[in-house]
């Protein structure tokens, strides 16, 4: 939260369940520092409520709904590093060879 500020990026990732009252509060804290919320759910709640958000099909059973809100996730990833320049297939300190002793 020290990091938030007015125009700071926040994505957040609200699942349907037990969680999504705790989730909705985050999403008022941020909101109170003006914060630029994106929110990814599978309950419309959080984009009447507060704005953009992407909702995604209920279509999986409650302990799977991870899988299908993460992958919206990875793909703003995926193309926010495109669009900065990074090379995705090679990100920088990290080798894909393990050294052992």
């Amino acid at each position: 939260m020290a990091l938030v500020e007015p125009g700071f990026p926040v994505i957040g990732i609200a699942a349907t369940g037990p969680l999504l009252p705790d989730m909705l509060a985050l999403l008022e804290a941020v909101k109170e520092r003006q914060a630029d919320i994106t929110w990814i759910s599978d309950d419309p709640q959080p984009a009447s409520v507060h704005g953009r958000a992407l909702v995604v099909p209920r279509h999986v059973p409650e302990w799977l709904t991870p899988i299908p809100l993460i992958v919206p996730g990875q793909l703003l990833a995926f193309h926010l590093a495109l669009a900065r320049g990074y090379d995705v297939d090679a990100p920088r300190s990290i080798t894909k060879i393990t050294e052992t002793y």
